[in-house]
């Protein structure tokens, strides 16, 4: 995506005329500059100098008397579904952008770029190539405010042809080189798929980010040289917060590697700067991975410090929020034993991530929806600006997501943070249509009015962009302090729209800056699973209450409805509301398959299990439900 079309050049521009000019507009200059007659390519090292370049040349600057044209270079071949749109208030609603994008077709993707622009950047993916096209012939100059759009196509690698074998044979090391790159596509290498890329990412004290940076950026681009890696350090993200995010994307020894000379030079730092404290590594790690890591009562943590001589703190589920699903993994000793504990604690948080992948494979989903990036969702931010990036820094909802989107977790958002493939990229032989989901989701009274919108806009806007049925029903009398909102939908639809609910109640300050939107939901579940989501002594819920954060209660002395369904009640914030609504799907599922199986297979003769409902369809009446069970750490 970092290479340039430059057009509309003089017959008299040379390569150094090109160069000279890059370097006056302090622009990378890069050797690979390929000029033919009138037009020329040019390669940039990241897509953020791409785009600098773009805004800062295009119709801007005139060479040997010609105005030149800078953009993006896109085989025709790879002109597909993608797009990106430039030069975007920055106080845009996503509300409006979603709105104004679904006029020329069906969105899958919005991710913003995180630039150096004043004005917003971001990739749209459509669902078609013809939607692209209209979009990117529409969107094309389109005026907002005092802002006129600048769109482009950028590269679909989904859309390239596989190549051929012989080329295949005859072409072996480059194509080796390219599959080593992280976070590269293999799809088009053939059958072969690539692992999915499963990043470093760490915290550092802010004090230490321009060393690590170096002097016109030369340390920071020695240690991806000497590593082989690819070092993101989102300096942009929490204005004024005392650490930052580095993301570093390579192979698990070249994420090591650059881990340690990250370590060598804030020590050398603290050292020529008098810093006294000692400088802990911390890793950050979605949540939903960290219990493998820790390992049944805290074994797994207790035999890596032992063997590394090294002190792991975790933080805690409750510093977990809608806007930040990682925790951060504390780790104190000598750099010799910190780097030494990182390379466990990634193994065991990679086998965890490569685990999710593996189940995503096979069932075609992970604990909430594959692929599905929480930060390209925006649905949580009122306005572009203060988006995260989308490279998934702290902060985000991972992607999914993408999301992980476990969470994409993607598993909501492993996804948009590790790089989780898209549901497209996983084979879907013999797939239905999602089921369609039912969730009962209870809103503030007062808020009724923000989630509607002027003249009911608001609320299409939210169904149209979810692909959900949304309906609030009327107050049962003047004095209810709640609403039901009805949201009915598949899995991914159910995420969006209950996602975006929350964070609007969230920016219309209907809960204060430091309280978390907590929020119950009802769904319901067949009165033979019910047993099985409470558990034998109610072991199954509380061990929900404790993974998700969320209270999930099972109400006693419920009548089966003409659906022979129960209520389930969950409270709490969004991943945590969400997760817990996968896992009771997941324990739904089971239940249905199982008596699917002893339908088909011949009777059995064995007792039924504890964890199962009572035969009458009732909820067993011997089992102490909790009410509120505080979650705890437990492994």
């Amino acid at each position: 995506m970092n290479k340039l079309y430059v057009g509309n050049l003089s017959p008299s521009v040379t390569v150094e005329d090109l160069k000279q000019l890059f370097g006056e507009r302090k622009l990378p200059v890069t050797d690979q500059v390929l000029l033919k007659s009138g037009y020329a390519f040019v390669d940039f090292p990241d897509q953020n100098w791409a785009i600098k370049a773009i805004e800062t040349l295009s119709g801007k600057v005139e060479l040997h008397g010609k105005v030149i044209e800078v953009d993006y270079s896109v085989p025709k071949k790879l002109r597909s579904r993608k797009i990106q749109i430039r030069n975007i208030p920055p106080h845009l609603q996503w509300e409006v952008l979603d709105g104004l994008l679904a006029q020329y077709g069906t969105v899958e993707n919005v991710e913003q770029v995180n630039t150096d622009t004043e004005t917003a950047v971001v990739n749209v993916t459509y669902s078609t190539k013809e939607e692209a096209k209209i979009a990117v012939e529409k969107l094309t100059g389109q005026k907002f405010e005092d802002y006129s759009f600048k769109v482009s196509y950028i590269l679909d690698m989904d859309a390239a042809p596989p190549l051929p074998a012989t080329r295949n044979r005859r072409s072996g090391r480059a194509l080796r080189d390219q599959d080593s790159q992280p976070g590269t596509s293999g799809g088009s290498l053939g059958p072969r798929q690539k692992q999915p890329d499963f990043p470093l990412r760490i915290l550092v004290p802010t004090q230490f980010v321009g060393a690590i940076i170096g002097k016109e950026g030369l340390t920071i681009k020695n240690i991806t040289k000497q590593t082989q890696s690819k070092v993101d350090i989102h300096r942009k993200e929490n204005a004024g917060a005392a650490e930052k995010p580095i993301t570093i994307h390579s192979t698990p020894e070249g994420c090591s590697a650059a881990c340690r000379m990250i370590m060598d030079i804030m020590e050398k730092e603290a050292n020529d700067t008098k810093v006294t404290e000692d400088i802990p590594l911390k890793i950050l790690a979605h949540n939903s991975l960290v219990g493998r890591l820790i390992g049944k009562e805290g074994r797994n943590l207790k035999k890596i410090e032992e063997e590394t001589e090294t002190k792991i703190t975790i933080s805690s589920l409750q510093d977990l929020t809608i806007y930040n699903q990682e925790r951060t993994i504390i780790v104190k000793g000598s750099i010799e034993a910190c780097c030494r504990a990182e390379v466990d604690i990634m193994r065991k948080l990679r086998e965890a991530f490569e685990n999710d992948i593996a189940i995503a494979a096979i069932n075609q989903h992970t604990n909430l929806i594959p692929g599905l990036s929480l930060s390209t969702l925006g649905i949580f931010a009122n306005n572009l600006s203060v988006l995260p990036p989308a490279a998934g820094p702290r902060g985000i909802p991972p992607v999914p997501p993408t999301g992980y989107n476990p969470f994409l977790g993607h598993s909501s958002h492993l996804g948009g943070l590790y790089g989780v493939p898209p549901a497209s990229a996983i084979s879907h032989q013999h797939t239905q249509a999602p089921e369609q989901e039912v969730v009962y989701l209870f809103i503030p009274t007062q808020s009724v009015g923000a989630i509607i919108g002027k003249k009911g806009q608001h609320i299409k806007q939210l169904a149209r962009f979810a692909g959900a049925s949304i309906k609030i029903e009327p107050a049962e009398s003047p004095e209810v302090t709640q609403r039901m909102v009805i949201i009915t939908g598949p899995p991914e639809a159910q995420f969006k729209a209950q996602g975006r609910i929350f964070g609007k109640l969230k920016e219309e300050n209907f809960f204060t800056a430091k309280e978390e939107v907590k929020l119950e939901t009802h769904i319901k579940v067949p009165s033979s699973a019910a047993g099985r989501v409470i558990g034998k002594g109610g072991k199954t819920v509380n061990e929900l209450q404790n993974l998700t954060s969320a209270e999930v209660i099972v109400p006693r002395d419920q009548t089966p409805d003409e659906n022979d369904e129960v209520f389930v009640k969950i409270s709490g914030h969004f991943f945590a509301s969400q997760t817990a609504q996968r896992k009771i799907r997941e324990i739904i599922q089971q239940v249905k398959q199982q008596e699917q199986k002893h339908q088909q297979g011949p009777p059995s003769h064995t007792a039924p299990s504890d964890h199962q409902g009572s035969p009458s369809g009732h909820l067993p009446m011997n089992v102490a439900l909790p009410t509120g069970i505080r979650p705890d750490e437990t492994g």
